[in-house]
Parts: structure tokens; C-alpha cells; sequence
């Protein structure tokens, strides 16, 4: 953990002795301890150790980071009977909301301190016991995946050979800040639907607004999981969701229209069943931020230039090459062994021509190829604005217009905002930024006769109010990432993925495991 961590967790500890001290002193003195005693940290759970006579090691198992949380809990709960409060609900308040639940009953006039001798007369049922036990463990591990760490799975190769698919991940919230919920009402440990079913496992009754606690800014080069920015509305369907997604769908059979698209998919709703979802019920992804906010990004031949420098290139980072070999026969396991490619698997090696060959290959197998002679001639496979015909701009990629012709390996340069930050806004890059200022900063914007109208105001001037960042796979030729779909914005980042724990495939792939993600 790193010291910014720690330092979250400490702070996260010391708000548990702090918050209840107030109702907790109203309840030393109901036992006949002297109330300050409740607003000295930790050692006010000494004192409720010692009323409920309980075992004195519990105080030192709370020192423990993370665990020790639920230890303090549970010494919560155990003080708590010594006041006649044995009800599921009453324990349940005790570990949610001490800073209420305790000024309550201490200034209930009903209430009456027993001790722990009286407890010792109150015997939980076998059902009760399980409930608890079932209950705290939800709790406990719910709490743990939202302001923790949080398990998962690689599911597309857009990130290898840096992370390949069935990588098992733990991913942490704590490098950033854990954000709140948007929709804290929702079945504990599923994302956006029931298993087995299309409907949603949360509930919109209760939305709120982002916020991050402890928020840390994202570094350049990490690797990031972020909610899909495109999922907010998507086609509740297996086969579309965020792997065909519904902006690309109107765009396809509007024939790049998306007005015109979307207009089709709402009159036809058995085929295309919509579903709006918030920012936290949004699909997950994972790609690496190349460019943090108040960057300025291009691609050019196929290599990231940040702020006019050329990028950082990832170790295991892959695009397709030509490469013209000797004329000898390729060896699997020679193959695998030296270039780290498959060449039985149709997505490394996508076609063959005598000796001739499309490749999916790293910077370092590029070299080893070079070095060792196999390849006669390699030549990057890259997609040159000249190359695409003229009739599918505005369908190719962000931000879908006329204007700009970029491809994936010849793309911006492009502005990543920056919060605070005033944009200009111009016919130019009006398509760039709309998305960002209508739909995730929640404004209104309209372009008319040669103006621009924020919230109704004619004005060309915008202050962002969120950081953005560029993603992208390290698979840049086989990912879905900002160059289709444009800005991250900082309210969907979810954490930085952090160690593979196991790794799949036709086996366990021993080598991967426990492996930090760089």
C-alpha cells in the first residue's frame, strides 16, 4: 500500500471512534463511566470492552488494517446489549450509523443499562445465529468492494499481451479515492442485472450526486478500470450491451446517422430494447490512461505523442505487422517461446500468404525477429486517413464528423479538459467536446446559425467541471478505447487494477499469479 493509502485507512479508522463518541458518552454514563472517557479515540473502546466484559484482545485485533474495522463492529454490538438491545435491526443500526443510533438510545428514558450479566440471560435462536452471521458478512464484504477492493475478470484481449483474457484481478479503490455509490439501493455483489434475467438489481429511489473521498489524481500510464462512458444507454440484450453498443448500432443502421438510427431503434422496441443506466451501473473496462487532463494526445504512425513527446510505450503493447520471413516453416513453441505468439490462433496470426504474413506482434518480439533473422522485412500495418474511403467519415471513429479524418493510428492532435480549464468553442471542435459539456456535465448546448447557446445563454466560453482522461488498450489494434468513444470523464473511474491473484486457461497459468499489473 502506498503512503496515501495508509493514510485513508487511518483516517477511515479514527472516524470510527470519533463519530459515535457523543451518544457513546450519554451511554458511559447510563453504566456509570465517566463520559469524556468516550471522546478519547480507541481507548473509548477499551471502555466498552471492559462494560461488556468481554475479551481484552479484541482492542488489539482492531489495530489491524481493514479487518480491524469489523472488529470495532463487533465491540459496537457487544456494548450495545449491555443496554437491553437485542434486536437484528438495533445491531444493524449499531454498525451502520452508531453516530445516530447511540444519541437515540441514550436519551430514551426507557432505556436501562443491564450489564453483562443481563446478557448473559438472553439466548439467540439457531436461525438468529445464522442471520447474523450471513448479515455481517454481507456488510462486510459489500463495504470491502466499494471503499476497498474489488474482483475482475479480464474479459476481451484488448489489453494484452499486458493482461490476457481470464486474468483474475483485485482492483483498488483506494489509489484514487473511493467513490460513493450513485445507487446505494442494490442486490449486494451483482453490477446492473439479476442473474438469469433482464431486469436491473438496483433501484433508482434513492440517486446520488458524485462524490470520491480521498480523491488521488490518476497518473499517466496506469492501468484503469472506469465504467463504459457509451453505456448510459445500451440494448438490453447479450449480444449487443457494451460489446455492440447502441450508439454504434444507430450509427450503423442509420447508415451514419445517428438521429436518423436512433429514430429506427425507438420505433422498433422488441428488437432494440432499451435501458438507461447510471454512471456506477455502467458497464466496467479496463485500458491504460495515456493522457491525463490538460494533455494534449496524437497518434502518429501508430505511437502515442503526449504534449508533442513521444509516449510511454508499454512492455507488452501489440499492433499488427506484415512480416516477410525467410521462407522456413514456423515452429508453435518456437514461436511461443522467443516471440510470445500463437501462431494457431487466428487473432495473433489473422492471415498467411505463402511467406508472407500478418502478425500481432510486441516491440520486442519485433526486435528478436530482426535480430535473429526471421523476418526478411516487418512493416507496421497501419491506417492512413488516405486509405479510408471518403463515404465513412463520420462513421469511423470519434468524434464522428466530416472534419476530422482520423484513424486509430493517425489520430488529434485532441485536448483532453481539464477541470477549471476555459474552452473556446468552435465549428471545429464543437463534435469533440459536446458529449462532455451536454452529456456528462448535465448542461444544454446548441449550435445555431453560427452561435452557440449554453443553457439557453449565447456563449463560445465553458469552464469544465471535471478532470477527463484518454484510455486506451494495449492492443491498440484490437481495442475498443477513447479513439471510438472519446473521454473518460473522472465521476466513472472505478479504481487502478493492481495484482492478478489467478490466471486461466485450459488450466491455471502459474506464472501469472500474484504477478503486480505495470
Amino acid at each position: 500500500m502506498t503512503t496515501n493509502q495508509i493514510l485513508i485507512v487511518a483516517l477511515i479508522s479514527l472516524l470510527l471512534f470519533i463519530l459515535p463518541a457523543f451518544g457513546l458518552s450519554k451511554l458511559f454514563k447510563k453504566a456509570g463511566v465517566p463520559g469524556w472517557k468516550a471522546f478519547v479515540p480507541l481507548y473509548n473502546s477499551w471502555e466498552m470492552i471492559i462494560i461488556a466484559e468481554r475479551p481484552k484482545h479484541w482492542f488489539f485485533w482492531q489495530l489491524i488494517p481493514v479487518a480491524g474495522w469489523f472488529v470495532t463492529m463487533g465491540i459496537f454490538i457487544e456494548f450495545i446489549k449491555c443496554f437491553g438491545k437485542f434486536a437484528f435491526w438495533e445491531h444493524a443500526l449499531t454498525c451502520l450509523v452508531p453516530f445516530l443510533y447511540f444519541p437515540m438510545v441514550a436519551l430514551d428514558e426507557k432505556t436501562r443499562f443491564i450489564g453483562a450479566k443481563g446478557v448473559k440471560h438472553y439466548q439467540k435462536s439457531t436461525a438468529r445465529e445464522w442471520i447474523d452471521a450471513g448479515v455481517f458478512a454481507i456488510v462486510a464484504a459489500t463495504l470491502i468492494r466499494t471503499f476497498l477492493f474489488e474482483a475482475y475478470t479480464i474479459p476481451t484481449g484488448s489489453m494484452e499481451k499486458t493482461l490476457l483474457i481470464n486474468d483474475f484481478l483485485f482492483v483498488s479503490k483506494l489509489s484514487y479515492g473511493p467513490r460513493i455509490p450513485n445507487t446505494p439501493l442494490a442486490v449486494p455483489f451483482v453490477h446492473h442485472t439479476l442473474p438469469g434475467t433482464s431486469a436491473r438489481s438496483y433501484s433508482e429511489l434513492i440517486k446520488l450526486p458524485y462524490s470520491r473521498w480521498f480523491a488521488s489524481p490518476i497518473k499517466r500510464n496506469d492501468v484503469v478500470v472506469f465504467n463504459f462512458p457509451n453505456g448510459d444507454t445500451v440494448i438490453n440484450k447479450p449480444e449487443f450491451q457494451s460489446a455492440d453498443p447502441y450508439y454504434d448500432v444507430a450509427r450503423r443502421i442509420g447508415n451514419g446517422n445517428l438521429n436518423t438510427g436512433r429514430q429506427m431503434i425507438l420505433n422498433d422496441p422488441e428488437t432494440y430494447p432499451l435501458v438507461v443506466r447510471p454512471v456506477d451501473k455502467r458497464e466496467n473496462y479496463i485500458k491504460r490512461c495515456v493522457a491525463i487532463a490538460g494533455d494534449t494526445l496524437e497518434v502518429r504512425d501508430g505511437r502515442v505523442y503526449i504534449n508533442s513527446q513521444p509516449g510511454f510505450i508499454p512492455p507488452h503493447s501489440q499492433i499488427f505487422y506484415e512480416v516477410e520471413t525467410s521462407g522456413q516453416p514456423l515452429d508453435a513453441d518456437l514461436m511461443k517461446e522467443q516471440y510470445n505468439i500463437d501462431i494457431e490462433n487466428p487473432e495473433e496470426i489473422p492471415s498467411q500468404t505463402g511467406n508472407k504474413y500478418i502478425m500481432l506482434l510486441t516491440a520486442e518480439a519485433v526486435d528478436k525477429m530482426k535480430a535473429s533473422g526471421l523476418a526478411k522485412s516487418i512493416t507496421p500495418q497501419l491506417i492512413r486517413p488516405d486509405q479510408v474511403d471518403a463515404r465513412l467519415w463520420g462513421q469511423v471513429n470519434y468524434p464522428y464528423d466530416t472534419i476530422h479524418k482520423w484513424t486509430i493510428d493517425y489520430y488529434g492532435p485532441i485536448w483532453i479538459p481539464a477541470k477549471g480549464a476555459t474552452l473556446t468553442l468552435t465549428p471545429e471542435n464543437y463534435s469533440i467536446y459536446e458529449r462532455a459539456i451536454r452529456v456528462y456535465e448535465g448542461n444544454t448546448l446548441e449550435q445555431k446559425e453560427g452561435k452557440f447557446f449554453i443553457n439557453g445563454a449565447a456563449t463560445n466560453q465553458y469552464t469544465f467541471k471535471m478532470n477527463y482522461y484518454w484510455m486506451m488498450g494495449d492492443n491498440r489494434h484490437g481495442s475498443q478505447d477513447s479513439r471510438f468513444w472519446g473521454f473518460v470523464p473522472e465521476d466513472h473511474i472505478v479504481g487502478e487494477a493492481w495484482i492478478i491473484w489467478m490466471s486461466l486457461n485450459k488450466g491455471i497459468r502459474w506464472n501469472r499469479l500474484f504477478r503486480s499489473i505495470k
